[in-house]
């Protein structure tokens, strides 16, 4: 007996009717035909990334582009597929493959990190095992980083959305001392040095990520510039600022290293949502001023420092106005703002990226 039961519908297909609902358009559009004309779109981008000597960027940008959760990205020799709430069919992944290889004849990395972890499910073959996690390299407008598409963590090693953060660094570090906060693989501290800073103070907890940030500075010739320290933040932070290192109430605190007050030039500010730890807690939404506060402490008069957030519901305006409030209550003011916005490659359904950078220069 025939079955009449419909067949399931993929999560890409699921998605794609949703969002054919909520922007009134009568048609769902198939996965191959979303990303054929997400690639269109980026055709400027694209052409404009290779004369800058840039071979990583996001050709699919799923929240926006028409299958949230889905994510593709260059990274240098490789091209990367993620999803984040259903795997992929093998039709689709067939499809994807076919035309990122139709843009680029280069490997493709599947990692499925749908599960609650997000941590990578799917196995690879032998040969691309061996690839996704073997060392290469990449460059963004010229600077190169290291790149390894599976490794100990989670995250890429490069966070391609905060291009627009390493382009202002870059190109404002020029003989200055620079503070790089929450600095993950140092993508930040490394386009400082290569910007001509005279000191480079990169500060994460990882001992993994530090490790990345070493090779990158090695492959621009940087080590004399940066320091590289390991410690949670706010001790560091907190010393740093010349303020007391405290705790949570009834924590003990574990050992941290010991830092003198200094003041830079630049502070680069990029905490992740949330984060609980002895000696503090990070939370993007409700609490952003307790970093704020001892970062803006190190920054010099005439000084700048920047800051990311990058939780979507976090309003702009009512964020930028908590900041300048802060700013006022220490006696200081803002005298010049820059608003940094994400390149095309990380489109927006409305101009406002979930990822907020602003740049304060504070009397």
């Amino acid at each position: 007996m025939l079955s009449l039961a419909p067949s399931p519908l993929t999560v890409f297909q699921m998605s794609l009717i949703f969002m054919s609902i909520t922007t009134s358009d009568p048609a769902a559009i198939p996965l191959s035909q979303a990303l054929t004309q997400a690639i269109a779109k980026r055709a400027a981008f694209l052409k404009q990334a290779e004369t800058q000597d840039t071979d990583c960027y996001r050709v699919f940008h799923g929240t926006v582009e028409g299958c949230n959760g889905l994510n593709i990205d260059r990274y240098g020799n490789a091209w990367l597929i993620q999803t984040f709430h259903q795997s992929l069919t093998q039709e689709e992944l067939d499809d994807i493959r076919q035309q990122l290889e139709q843009l680029a004849p280069l490997p493709v990395i599947y990692n499925d990190r749908s599960d609650k972890n997000s941590r990578v499910l799917n196995h690879l073959s032998e040969e691309l095992q061996s690839f996704a996690t073997s060392e290469q390299q990449m460059q963004e407008n010229g600077i190169q980083f290291t790149s390894k598409l599976r490794h100990e963590g989670q995250d890429p090693l490069l966070f391609l959305d905060m291009r627009i953060g390493r382009e202002y660094v870059a190109a404002n570090s020029q003989d200055k001392s620079v503070l790089n906060l929450f600095s993950y693989t140092c993508g930040i501290g490394t386009a400082a040095a290569v910007g001509g800073a005279k000191r480079v103070v990169n500060v994460d907890f990882s001992s993994f990520a530090l490790a990345a940030g070493r090779k990158n500075a090695a492959l621009n010739q940087a080590e004399d510039v940066c320091e590289f320290i390991q410690s949670d933040a706010f001790p560091a932070l907190r010393q740093l600022a010349g303020l007391k290192v405290g705790g949570r109430r009834n924590q003990k605190l574990p050992s941290y290293p010991k830092l003198s007050a200094t003041e830079f030039d630049l502070v680069f500010l990029d905490p992740p949502r949330y984060a609980k730890s002895p000696f503090g807690i990070v939370d993007l939404v409700n609490d952003y001023q307790s970093l704020f506060k001892p970062a803006l402490l190190t920054t010099k008069a005439g000084g700048t420092i920047v800051c990311c957030n990058n939780v979507a519901k976090v309003d702009r305006n009512a964020w930028f106005d908590s900041l300048v409030r802060c700013v006022e209550k220490q006696g200081r003011s803002v005298t010049q703002v820059t608003w940094l916005d994400c390149h095309n490659d990380f489109p927006s359904f409305d101009g406002n990226h979930p990822l907020k950078i602003v740049a304060l220069q504070l009397s």
